[in-house]
């Protein structure tokens, strides 16, 4: 492609390199591979199913690693605005009917009043209209409360990132998403010294109100958990903003210049990149409940925790070995079975490996970053599943894959898609350490070949936009992974506004 001086200056601008671009550009081109799959992950094959022993004693070794003063850390994907979730409010009040006419919107009026938002959207129905809600609804001005709550000139909820809004009632009162996460932070990851680090990636525009909000409530909810917050704040960096092509694979330009766009929640790799914390928690900020209905959630976060402690503990001690030598036979099929059976990487050729290419094909495969993930039953919830699937070394390991990584044509891949039995609610614990304690550069573990292309409308004109591999997908893909199931009472997200209706939101 003939690149501009101004395209120079964008990319400089940006601190992408030509390099990149070009790359990129052969993706939009070329397309990606699909992953070969082995076989779906199951309790017993590639899911672990602890027993009530082994969550116990998980949960301990988790407080005695905090009692001990382990550097933990909590990372909230926070950014974008909430539009998606108002969707059908969107359609109802550009659409032509007056009155709600569908299930949705009939909910939505129905149970209003059990919104945690509902105090404020009268309070502003009284000031736009002069009218309360149920005084609008006996005239039936339903458009006029939905844009109270939607519209900029109202509460702006159209537009607010999910962080903003308010989730829950709390007496007297009530949560945005951000406080409930500080109240699960401060009941799991407070250290030793009372401190709970959380982390949160913001928008840009949404920077001052997240900040704002952080001021208003960190007080009270410090006093309430008698814990001290250390809140930071990323933006998702514009070197991961990829280019978008038109459909003949060209660079797509608007007034002569390149087009990016951000590169997905993968551009996150980044971000946690540079945070330095031994432990690190990483949920959605839309899948979090009130205190009345954390039990399982603060008990499961301790168990997959402890999870993740014992088994680094464990690969650490087998690095330092290694480090030092060549250990014995014996030794070395010790490794190996704690590779096959804990950390289920199979596949490999080490049966035909003498000692040294056994012991460095072990060290490989466990100084790496390490991350324990929670599986739910598939009960019809939209999200990833867990596959043991094929790496570029001709091994086998569990993956988090999305269904645009499995080949549609591929009956057996399909059969495997529908007896997938768990599904991942992005409930991580990590650690980005080695054994030395030394951080890992976590780009250079990132699957680039997993990222995959989806269509988009820019102004009439078809385009195609670049996804960067997952974060908890390929940019994870060359960890070490262990999956354990947890029950579905710790998966509780927010998609549509309705969802804030749900027992567990209640």
């Amino acid at each position: 492609m003939d690149i501009t001086k101004s395209d120079i200056e964008m990319l400089q601008a940006k601190g992408i390199s030509e390099e990149k671009l070009a790359e990129e550009l052969q993706m939009l081109a070329n397309g990606f591979p699909f992953l070969k799959i082995e076989v779906p992950a199951t309790p017993g094959n590639g899911i672990f199913v602890l027993n009530e022993q082994l969550e116990e004693q998980s949960a301990n070794l988790w407080n005695e690693y905090l009692d001990k003063g382990g550097k933990v850390l909590k990372m909230v994907p926070a950014s974008g605005a909430a539009s998606r979730m108002f969707k059908d409010l969107f359609s109802f009040v550009n659409g032509k009917k007056e009155k709600p006419d569908n299930d949705f919107m009939k909910k939505f009026f129905e149970e209003i009043e059990d919104f945690a938002f509902f105090p404020v959207l009268n309070a502003m129905c009284m000031k736009l209209y002069g009218l309360s809600i149920q005084s609008l609804i006996k005239e039936k001005r339903y458009k006029d409360i939905v844009k109270a709550l939607i519209d900029k000139e109202g509460m702006n909820y159209g537009q607010l990132p999910k962080a903003l809004l308010r989730f829950h009632k709390v007496p007297g009162t009530s949560r945005t998403a951000i406080e409930e996460h500080l109240a699960e932070g401060a009941q799991y990851a407070a250290g030793k010294d009372g401190k709970v680090h959380v982390h949160f990636t913001v928008s840009e525009d949404h920077m001052p109100l997240v900040e704002e909000k952080f001021e208003e409530s960190t007080g009270k909810l410090q006093h309430e958990y008698d814990v001290t917050f250390d809140l930071t704040t990323s933006v998702q960096k514009p070197s991961t903003d990829t280019v978008a092509a038109n459909l003949d694979g060209t660079p797509y330009r608007e007034n002569g210049a390149l087009f990016f766009r951000p590169g997905g929640h993968g551009a996150l790799i980044e971000n946690l990149n540079d945070l330095d914390a031994d432990v690190i928690f990483i949920k959605n900020i839309d899948n979090v409940v009130p205190d009345a209905r954390r039990e399982d959630t603060i008990k499961y976060k301790k168990i997959i925790g402890g999870v993740l402690v014992g088994v680094k503990q464990k690969a650490d001690n087998y690095c330092k070995v290694l480090s030092k030598g060549i250990p014995s036979d014996d030794v070395l099929a010790e490794m190996l079975e704690f590779l096959h059976k804990v950390l289920c990487i199979t596949h490999d050729n080490t049966a035909e490996m003498d000692s040294a290419a056994k012991a460095e094909y072990i060290y490989s495969k466990l100084n790496r970053p390490m991350r324990v993930c929670g599986m739910v039953k598939n009960e019809g919830e939209p999200g990833g599943g867990p596959f043991l699937a094929y790496n570029p070394d001709g091994t086998v390991s569990p993956q988090i894959l999305e269904s645009t990584q499995i080949d549609p044509d591929n009956k057996e891949a399909k059969k495997m898609l529908k007896e997938s039995t768990h599904f991942n609610p992005v409930d991580l614990v990590v650690s980005t350490k080695d054994w030395e304690g030394k951080k890992f550069n976590l780009p250079d573990y990132v699957d680039k070949a997993t990222g995959f292309i989806s269509l988009k409308s820019r102004e009439g004109v078809e385009i195609k936009a670049l996804e960067l591999p997952g974060l908890w997908n390929g940019a994870m893909s060359d960890w070490n992974t262990i999956l354990v199931e947890v029950p579905v009472s710790t998966f509780n997200p927010v998609k549509t506004v309705n969802d804030l209706l749900r027992p567990s939101h209640q």
